[in-house]
């Protein structure tokens, strides 16, 4: 096949187009730092911050700011510790896939990945824990069907019905496929768990972060605070104290969330916002 024009090339590279990552301002860590120093104050623990500001930042597609996240995370924390804030911080990355899409997760993952101290990569799990096989495959589709039910209750038949009327297959694949494959983890001995709160703390920030999907941030904001009235929320005690989730899920805990997602956005996308709605150049 003959190779690409240079007029092709010029346009996939175009400046609006924005083809490339998103560089770590300044004071990132900063920020940062002070959504730690918030949510801790809260008595919500690492899972909840560190996981809206990893799923924020990877929807901004900005490597550099992911690696500045996890210099401020495991700072003056033991090796272990650093290995698990490694770990949790690109299993975050990978269900972001279900909010974000494949490319920015390959791009983001590989680059975070890169820039790890050495020690810390080689301790990292190497197992994967989702292939389908004949004597798995049920127990993905009731935990799919679990997470679905216990975020969109009492409408998840509703919400359900109305998306198979806009393709069949598009009920099936978002259940199984995503929330039974991907956002509800799997048993396993190696690698992190985003457990209820923390999944619920990725949707909103994904979703918050690219704009354009408001239905969605608020279905997500009600799913965050339905693990609060059914209880799920206790299968992930690393997310925080009882009092910091009762909080999380008040009206002033969901502000915040929100609020945290907006100054990462600001700092990262400035004037432009998100890179899922850049400015378009001028004809």
């Amino acid at each position: 096949m003959s190779k690409l024009g240079a007029g092709v090339k010029a346009l996939i590279n175009a400046s609006h187009a924005r083809p490339g990552p998103v560089p770590a301002p300044r004071h990132i860590q900063s920020i940062y730092k002070r959504i730690e120093q918030e949510a801790t104050a809260h008595k919500l623990g690492r899972p909840s911050w560190l996981a809206l500001s990893t799923a924020t930042t990877m929807t901004m597609n900005s490597p550099e700011s992911m690696v500045a996240l996890y210099k401020s995370a495991s700072e003056n924390q033991s090796e272990k510790d650093a290995v698990e804030i490694a770990e949790l911080m690109r299993e975050v990355g990978l269900k972001c896939i279900g909010f974000n899409g494949v490319p920015r997760t390959i791009n983001m993952l590989n680059a975070f990945r890169a820039e790890l101290p050495s020690s810390v990569v080689a301790a990292l799990n190497t197992k994967p824990s989702r292939l389908p096989t004949q004597s798995n495959v049920d127990s993905i589709n009731s935990r799919g069907r679990a997470l679905w039910n216990s975020i969109y209750r009492p409408l998840a038949e509703k919400l359900e019905n109305k998306l198979a009327d806009a393709h069949p297959d598009l009920p099936v694949f978002i259940i199984s496929s995503e929330y039974g494959a991907l956002f509800s983890d799997p048993e396993r001995s190696t690698g992190a768990d985003i457990g209820r709160i923390t999944t619920s703390l990725c949707a909103i920030s994904c979703l918050r972060a690219q704009q354009g999907v408001g239905p969605q941030v608020l279905s997500h904001v009600f799913g965050l605070r339905k693990a609060w009235d059914d209880g799920t929320w206790k299968s992930e005690p690393e997310a925080g104290e009882e009092e910091g989730i009762k909080w999380l899920v008040s009206d002033e805990g969901c502000t915040w969330a929100l609020q945290k997602v907006d100054e990462v956005v600001e700092a990262l996308g400035g004037a432009s916002g998100s890179t899922f709605a850049p400015v378009k150049a001028k004809l």
